[in-house]
């Protein structure tokens, strides 16, 4: 019975050993990814960000607690988003291809934080979402795309 407890014990610290390391090395690629977004987030404001560089970095080209149906000179400038929007109600943002909420959309959800590279989203239509925003606006639901 000691033999058996003694093997179970060493084959747990073993399997523990190898966990550990896979772990440690998934947490630090996580920190790694949108250390400048992370470093911009703060408590919840209601505000909607958006900057023309990835990682939330560059011109800060938006701020704001509300919709807007043309980003004017910020029109297809945006890289990365960030939804600092309060949780409930109207907590998600839709962004939208064409101005007027007009065009594909894709949505910042309030738990998702933060896109920092656009790069890699898609409109529910098929067109990149980086450098493609031209309005958004808060919404409940109803999105086909979310970005993460």
């Amino acid at each position: 019975m000691r033999k058996f407890t003694v093997t179970a014990a060493v084959l747990g610290l073993a399997a523990l050993g190898l966990a550990v390391p896979a772990t440690a090395a998934q947490a630090s690629g996580s920190t790694v990814a949108g250390p400048g977004c992370d470093s911009k987030w703060g408590p919840r404001n209601g505000n909607m960000y958006a900057w023309d560089g990835f990682d939330c970095q560059g011109t800060q080209l938006m701020a704001t607690p509300g919709d807007s149906s043309n980003w004017g000179s910020a029109n297809d400038r945006a890289s990365s988003v960030m939804n600092r929007g309060f949780t409930g109600s109207l907590s998600i943002v839709a962004f939208y291809f064409l101005a007027d909420h007009q065009g594909g959309h894709a949505c910042l959800q309030p738990g998702e934080l933060y896109a920092d590279n656009l790069s890699d989203n898609f409109f529910n239509t098929g067109p990149v979402v980086n450098d493609n925003i031209r309005s958004h606006r808060w919404v409940n639901g109803g999105c086909a795309v979310n970005l993460t």
